[in-house]
Order: structure tokens, then C-alpha cells, then sequence
């Protein structure tokens, strides 16, 4: 294992086709997902010897939707193979609005959450090539917008046929790869065709009648061998011959060795549902190449950012220029009170810039100790701000401003990342006050120079369980199918209309009901009464929410609350705790990772609130804070979901300022 040269994680890993791909291509596997138990038993039976620590360490996942994306450990390359049935000649094609055992049309949202959370270098997504056209085209659509302009990858496809790199087979798919640091280069190209490496007769070993072998598939054994549907019959020596999975494990590129401790039935599924091998490496192995070059030259030609990371730059600068920061009321104007800034660094930065005075501040390095002084009102201006911010307020997606290489250069770094989705510190300050003197203390930044605000990210974590009880099944068809543009409001009456009460659950993640309750033991009911208010009523802003509810005093009675006060003050200190403390998918200790937040207001001035105003930090958040509704398709809320005898509703619960 010292020997890797990277490390990859197998989602939806059948019998670990992209595993064992991706081992001979020198990656090491750490963490694989498969929920079929008889293709785990496959996979471990084959890959235990040489991936020990999957399988000790309980990294060998059942179910995708069990785990939380923080919980993968750090990786380069995400190999997925997602559920094809959707979107296959053989389903019925539902896509993502299919709701079948687990919503496996709405996986693909899986892999796009643990890339959010994770960032790897690199995806390799495998899929029927029916995907590329399903919906007109607007299935795939999505996911290359996904992946792109909300995740910010380059994205690369292909339909690739087995047959194009060796082996004896059809097999058309749809190979998606992206990359997370490409910026300028932009130049991955899927490797030239090979010629077969061995025919149908060489897997037969007698004289076929084809060269190339039809597609590997599920089922549909003991069609004849004139069927136009026939994938599994051979003319041999004159002879008809069915496909066995022998043959099968040949035309798919799995090594000798490799061996199928299930049924001959069970293998022939398990080959069918798997990706090509020898198809995998080749594109793999340019993958791999490419990533590579990226590691060594891409991030030294980065210099595009978007509105979020230039604002974090533009905040620093700014700090650096005026040395203070103003505190706020609740309506984002200065109180009188500032913090002299005494420091200025990030987490993401291993300098500590130290104001000397208005003209002049000194560098030090943390590392090394070696301190520079520098003339700082010769780099930054006012008129400097001015043409950033314009830039920033103008600026889409990603984009270039040219002003920060000099200031970067002149101050002696080469960039100032952005904060990841796993910090709520994206600024570090010594400060100094009246009343006491902090020498490393953590801020947030929110912004008003770009989209809205958003307090709490929509996910899979933050998806709300509701028991649908008393509701006529034939009817849940009909209602699911509601498409109208406030279908999910339109869905909730209907149900109710049609004899259905909603009993609340919890979070649909365990992490996110333990930090809820972190909060206060009866938050995770409190989310239930807001879910149910904005979803099936539209009333949004929490402080409109809570004179909602409270005009039912019935409500505060189920909910043990005095008073609307008390449920304010709660309110108010699950906002304070989501913005400093928690997050959805991990859990929290109840401590704060930063003490306060800086916010950029659309005219570029900065305020902030910190700890020890915290009234105007609990008011400002509970006026300015409503629910939003994030996708239903993608975060997988909206639908009925039928359970054996029980049927369930999820909402998602996002926050917005």
C-alpha cells in the first residue's frame, strides 16, 4: 500500500469492476459502497487480500444513504457506476423521478453531495448510453450543470464500447470523467481505440460466428439464436452455445483469478451489472495521467475564483487597509463599537500579517519566523477596493481579477483559498477591544455582493420524516404526479384532502436529529411544525412562521412551550448555533468553530457581530432568516414513498437570509 500512487473510492461497486480497474492502474481503494448482498459477498471474497483496511475498518459500506459524506476518508478519484435501470432500454425510465427501492433514479444526487463535501481531484462516472438522451436530453442536462456550475468541475463524455479497448464486446456506455482543478488547461482526451486483444473465438476456443460478442446482460437467457433480441447465443463449430458466465468473465476483462463464490445465476447477474475492465483502464489510465499534470501545473495558473473566494480575498485586503471592524445592531448598522485589528490571517494561510501602523504592516512567517515589513498603503487603496468590488458585483461563475496577483505578489503570497463547506472560519484576527484582547480569534464572512445568503446548504441531511397515515394508496400515484409549479404545497392538500394525517418522525439522519437536540430536545419537533407551515401554507420567514404558530396555541401545547417567547428564544438560538457551531453532517460537540461573522454588505463596507453582542446577533438572524425551497429532485424530498405497509413524505429543511 505505500506504494499507491492514489487513492479512489468505488460507489455502487458491484463486483468491483472500476476496483479492480483502478488497483492495476496503482490507485488504493478507501471506502466502497454496494448494497446487493450477494455482489458484497463477490466483491470481499476478491478484494480482501489486497484492500485489508475496507473491510477491518467498516469501510466497505451497505447502504450509500447510511453514510455521511465526512465520514469518507480523503481520496482523489471517485468511481461511481450509478444505477442504470432508470434510464436503460430495459426500465421503464423514470430517471430521477424514480422512487423505486431507495429512489435509485436520485443516487446520482448522492455522488454529487460527497463531491461537494469532499472535493476530489477527479470523478469517473460510468452509465447506459440511454442516459445521455433520456428526457430529451434534459436528464443528463442536469447532471453536467451539477457537476459543473454548481460543483465546479470540468466535464469530459463518451460513449465508449468495450470493443474499443480490447475486449471482445459491445457493451456501449456513457463514460463521464471531470476534474476539480482544471482552470485553463482544459485538454483530457479519452484514449485512441485498440485493436481486440482476443476475439469470440478465442473465448470459445472454437471457431464463432462473430468476432465481437454482444453486451453482457441481466437476465433475458434462452432467447433463440435469430431473435433480434439475442445477446446470449453463439453459432460455435456449427453448434449453438449459451453464454455461461465463464465466457461471460472473459468479454468483461476480469482476470483469471478472480472467482465468484455465489450461484452460476447469481455470477451471470452480478458480470451483467458490471463495467468492462480493460474500457475502465485505458480511460482510467488517461485520467490518471491527466490528474497528475494538473497536481504539478494547475494550481500555479490558477486565477479564477468565484464570487465567494474573491470576497473572502476582498475582505481580507480590505482589513489589512482599515485595521478595524465595526460591530453591528440587528439591522447592519454600526453601533459605535469596533475591534482595532491587530492581525490578520486565515486558516488557509501559514503568514500573520501584523499592522505596524496606517501606511505599514509586517509579514511573518509561522513556519519559518522570517519577518518582512511592507509599505501597505502603496499596494491598497481606496480606489483598489473600489474596482474590486465592482469587478466582484459584476463578475459570473468563476472569473479572473487581475489586481489581486499584484496585491498577492507585493504582499508574498501566491493565493488565499477559500474556506471549504466543512469551516465556519474563514478569517482569523487578533483583535483588541475595550473590554479584552483576543489574539486568534475566528470569523465567518457572509456576503451580499453576490446570490442570496444562505445559512444552512439543502442535502440529504437535511431532509425532515413524516408518516402519512390513513391515505388511500390508489390515490398516491395520482398525487406524486403533481407537477404544478407549487406542486409541493399542491401535493400536501391533496394528501390531506384525500384522508391523510401527518404524523412527524425525526431527521432522516441520525447525526443531524443528535445535533438538533444538541440545540434543545424538542428542536427536531419544532423543525416539524416550520416544515409544515412554509411546505403546506408558504409562509417562509421564521419570525412570520412563529406568529403562524402561535396563533394555534394547540401547537405550543404538543410542543411543551410556555409561551411564543420561549419558542422565539429557542429559534433564535438554533440559528446562532447553525451559523458558528454545527453542521448537518457531522456531529457536533455543542463548542463554536468561530466566535463571530463578518458581514459584506452590497455597498463593500464590512460590519460584524461577535459573542459578546449576542442579542444583535440572535435578532438580526431571527429577522432576517426564512425557509427556501432547494430542489426536490435532487435532495430527494416531495414524494410519496411507499414502504411495505407505511407511507412517508420527506421535506428539506434550507435556510436562507
Amino acid at each position: 500500500m505505500k506504494n499507491k500512487n492514489f487513492k479512489f473510492i468505488d460507489l455502487f461497486a458491484g463486483i468491483g469492476g472500476f476496483h479492480q480497474s483502478m488497483y492495476e492502474l496503482g490507485g488504493e481503494c478507501v471506502f466502497a459502497s454496494e448494497i446487493d448482498l450477494n455482489a458484497r459477498k463477490t466483491y470481499e471474497h476478491n478484494f480482501s487480500k489486497h484492500s485489508p483496511n475496507l473491510f477491518s475498518n467498516g469501510l466497505f459500506n451497505k447502504d450509500i444513504k447510511t453514510i455521511m459524506p465526512e465520514e469518507i476518508p480523503n481520496f482523489d478519484v471517485l468511481c461511481a457506476g450509478f444505477p442504470c435501470q432508470p434510464f436503460s432500454q430495459a426500465g421503464k425510465k423514470y430517471g430521477f423521478e424514480d422512487n423505486h427501492k431507495s429512489e435509485r433514479g436520485n443516487l446520482f444526487f448522492d455522488i454529487a453531495e460527497i463531491i461537494k463535501v469532499k472535493r476530489p481531484k477527479a470523478f469517473f462516472l460510468e452509465n447506459v448510453r440511454g442516459l445521455v438522451k433520456h428526457d430529451n436530453g434534459n436528464t443528463f442536462k442536469t447532471i453536467q450543470h451539477i457537476l459543473t456550475e454548481e460543483l465546479g468541475y470540468s466535464f469530459y463524455h463518451q460513449i465508449v464500447k468495450a470493443s474499443d479497448y480490447g475486449l471482445p464486446q459491445l457493451r456501449p456506455r456513457a463514460f463521464m470523467i471531470g476534474f476539480r482543478d482544471e482552470e485553463l488547461l482544459q485538454g483530457f482526451n479519452f484514449p485512441p481505440k485498440i485493436p481486440l486483444k482476443f476475439n469470440m473465438s478465442d473465448v470459445w476456443g472454437g471457431e464463432c460466428s462473430r468476432e465481437i460478442g454482444f453486451t453482457v446482460r441481466v437476465g433475458g437467457r434462452g432467447s433463440k439464436i435469430d431473435d433480434r433480441r439475442n445477446w446470449d447465443a453463439y453459432l460455435v463449430n456449427g453448434e449453438v452455445r449459451r453464454l455461461s458466465f465463464k465466457e461471460a468473465q472473459k468479454i468483461q476483462g476480469f482476470p483469471d483469478d478472480y472467482h465468484f463464490p455465489v450461484s452460476a445465476t447469481q455470477a451471470m447477474k452480478q458480470l451483467g451489472n458490471s463495467v468492462a475492465i480493460d474500457a475502465v483502464k485505458c480511460v482510467g489510465h488517461n485520467l490518471i495521467e491527466y490528474m497528475n499534470n494538473l497536481d504539478n501545473k494547475g494550481k500555479q495558473m490558477k486565477k479564477t475564483n468565484n464570487k465567494g473566494e474573491w470576497t473572502e480575498l476582498y475582505t481580507f485586503i480590505k482589513i489589512l487597509l482599515e485595521q478595524r471592524l465595526v460591530l453591528s445592531d440587528k439591522d447592519l448598522n454600526p453601533t459605535g463599537e469596533y475591534f482595532k485589528v491587530n492581525k490578520v490571517t486565515t486558516e488557509n494561510l501559514e503568514l500573520d500579517f501584523i499592522p505596524l501602523s496606517e501606511f505599514s504592516i509586517k509579514s511573518v512567517n509561522r513556519n519559518t519566523k522570517e519577518e518582512v515589513e511592507i509599505g501597505i498603503s502603496e499596494i491598497i487603496n481606496s480606489d483598489t477596493l473600489a474596482n474590486i468590488l465592482n469587478k466582484i458585483k459584476t463578475g459570473r461563475g468563476t472569473f479572473e481579477i487581475n489586481d489581486f496577483e499584484v496585491i498577492q505578489t507585493s504582499l508574498g503570497f501566491s493565493v488565499v483559498k477559500g474556506g471549504t463547506s466543512s469551516q465556519k472560519a474563514d478569517i482569523v484576527l487578533g483583535i483588541e477591544h475595550h473590554s479584552f484582547i483576543k489574539e486568534n480569534e475566528s470569523f465567518g464572512i457572509k456576503s451580499y455582493l453576490g446570490n442570496k445568503l444562505t445559512l444552512l446548504n439543502a442535502s440529504g441531511n437535511t431532509n425532515f420524516m413524516f408518516e402519512i397515515v390513513n391515505l388511500d394508496n390508489n390515490k398516491i400515484t395520482e398525487i406524486n404526479s403533481i407537477s404544478t409549479r407549487t406542486k409541493l404545497k399542491d401535493r400536501i392538500e391533496s394528501i390531506i384532502t384525500n384522508g391523510g394525517v401527518f404524523n412527524y418522525l425525526k431527521a432522516e439522519k441520525d447525526t443531524m436529529n443528535y445535533n438538533l437536540k444538541m440545540v434543545d430536545n424538542i428542536l427536531p419537533n419544532i423543525i416539524g411544525y416550520l416544515l409544515m407551515t412554509f411546505y403546506g401554507n408558504r409562509v417562509s420567514k421564521i419570525s412570520n412562521i412563529v406568529d403562524y404558530l402561535c396563533d394555534n396555541t394547540d401547537i405550543l401545547n404538543e410542543l411543551d412551550i410556555d409561551d411564543k417567547e420561549m419558542l422565539i428564544n429557542k429559534l433564535k438560538k438554533f440559528l446562532v448555533d447553525i451559523l458558528l457551531g454545527f453542521f448537518a453532517g457531522s456531529k457536533w460537540d455543542g463548542s463554536y468553530e468561530s466566535n463571530g461573522t463578518i458581514v459584506v454588505k452590497e455597498n463593500g463596507s464590512l460590519v460584524t457581530f461577535h459573542i459578546i453582542d449576542m442579542e444583535s446577533l440572535k435578532d438580526y438572524l431571527y429577522e432576517n432568516i426564512r425557509l427556501d425551497t432547494p430542489s426536490s429532485s435532487r435532495h430527494k424530498f416531495g414524494t410519496i414513498i411507499q414502504d411495505k405497509t407505511k407511507n412517508y413524505l420527506k421535506l428539506n429543511l434550507q435556510l436562507r437570509f
